[in-house]
């Protein structure tokens, strides 16, 4: 089950609305919406702080092995970071004494 059905079942089991929710937990109503709609970016320190009322905390879950084997040989490339001082080539100094 993922977080956002999760909580929304929580909530609904203990009869709390977004708002009451929201009120207990210390977090704005629209980050409970936002969580409850499974919005991807969240921070985690509100998330464990609506979790908590539940009596559950964010941790590290185990991924399905073939998952985990795709993308760990998955080739990434990454780009050099370009320095504006660097001289590119047949470029001469500017700067001769």
């Amino acid at each position: 089950m993922d977080l956002s059905k999760f909580l929304k079942e929580q909530r609904n089991l203990t009869k709390l609305t977004q708002v009451t929710l929201a009120d207990k937990a210390g977090v704005g109503i629209r980050f409970v919406s936002d969580l409850e709609q499974g919005k991807k970016t969240l921070r985690m320190d509100k998330v464990n702080q609506v979790l908590g009322l539940f009596g559950h905390t964010l941790g590290t879950v185990p991924m399905a092995r073939e998952f985990y084997f795709e993308h760990r040989t998955e080739k990434r490339i990454v780009a050099e970071p370009s320095s504006p001082f660097k001289k590119k080539k047949n470029e001469k100094s500017r700067n001769k004494i």
